[in-house]
Parts: C-alpha cells; structure tokens; sequence
C-alpha cells in the first residue's frame, strides 16, 4: 500500500502518491532555484504550477483518480527545467550533457533580422556557422560566373522558410528553446 497526500497545484486539489509528490517537490524546489527571475519568480511558479495542475487534469480519470510518479515524471519530462535542460533530479554534469550530443539542434531558416534581400546569406551563415560576408560573395561571384549562383539563391529563397516565430529564431540561432531564450527573440519582430 503506497500513503496517499493531497496536494493543492495551480489551485487544484489532487491526491498523489506519498513518492509522486516527493519527487514533484524536488523539482519545483530546483525549477525555483534555477530560475533566477527576481521579482517574476512568483508570477513564473505560479505559472508553471497552473500548467502542472492543466497537465494532471488530463491523466486523472474517474478510474484513475490519484497522481502517481509515472505522470509526475511524465509531466516533469515534459516540462523541463527554465534552462531548457532536461531535469535530471540528481543534477548531471552540464559539460558531460554537451559532450554526449544533447545539444539544441540548428535549423536553417531565412533570417529576417540580417537580410539584404530575402535573409538566405544570413541564413545560410548562421546554419554554417561563417561570416554573412563571405556567404554573399560567393553568392556574388557564382553569379558572375553563371546563373548557378541566381538559381541556388532563388531555390533556397523558396525552400527555407523565415523564421518567424521566437522558437523559429532560437533554432536558426542554435539555441535551446526555453522561456529565457523565447524572451529574447518576443520583443524582436
């Protein structure tokens, strides 16, 4: 038999398992001092609790009426921690995270914030990770020394999307889709 405590979230009430609240008080304790927002840290929990408690809503039914730690992980996977990491509840080592491979992906997108024409060398440079300068130049001189240069540049123009939305930005940026970074890029449209 597993003790049962009910717990109020984002101001909903829910019984959960005596381990599935544990482990969900260890994450918002690390969520709270990982954040770092100052004076927002209360709207943010607030936030995230309400988002908790939306997430626990849909996964209780009238057959299953107590949160276990399968939907506290589930939601806690989901979730993630304010520096986009996956939270590991022990505190893995950054550097070993970067190592491994679990790095944010970088899309190719068209970047409106650098275009000359239609943000494809600015794209294409950040995707490359080398200076625009250089990637227009090619463009220049592929030009000169045949339509090549004109038909890649129309191509790419029709094939990559802009990059419109802030999770769109981080991903040509190749940074990882989190709250901060979403900040970031909200006020830059």
């Amino acid at each position: 038999m597993k003790k049962v405590i009910n717990a109020g979230i984002g101001g909903k009430s829910f019984a959960m398992e005596e381990d599935a609240y544990s482990a969900l008080k260890r994450y918002l304790d690390a969520f709270r001092s990982q954040s770092k927002l100052g004076l927002q840290s209360k709207e943010v929990m607030e936030d995230l609790e309400e988002r908790i408690a939306e997430l626990f809503s849909e996964g209780v039914t009238p057959y299953k009426d107590v949160v276990n730690i399968v939907m506290v992980e589930k939601v806690i996977s989901q979730l993630g921690m304010p520096d986009g990491e996956p939270y590991t509840g022990g505190g893995a080592d950054p550097v070993s995270e970067i190592l491994s491979g679990n790095r944010p992906t970088r899309k190719f997108y068209r970047n409106p914030c650098n275009k000359a024409i239609a943000g494809v060398c600015s794209g294409l440079a950040l995707y490359l990770n080398v200076d625009i300068l250089l990637v227009r130049i090619i463009f220049v001189v592929a030009l000169f020394m045949g339509s090549a240069g004109f038909w890649i540049y129309i191509i790419l123009w029709i094939a990559a999307p802009l990059a419109q939305t802030p999770a769109q930005k981080c991903e040509l940026f190749g940074l990882p889709v989190t709250a901060e970074n979403l900040r970031k890029f909200s006020s830059n449209k």
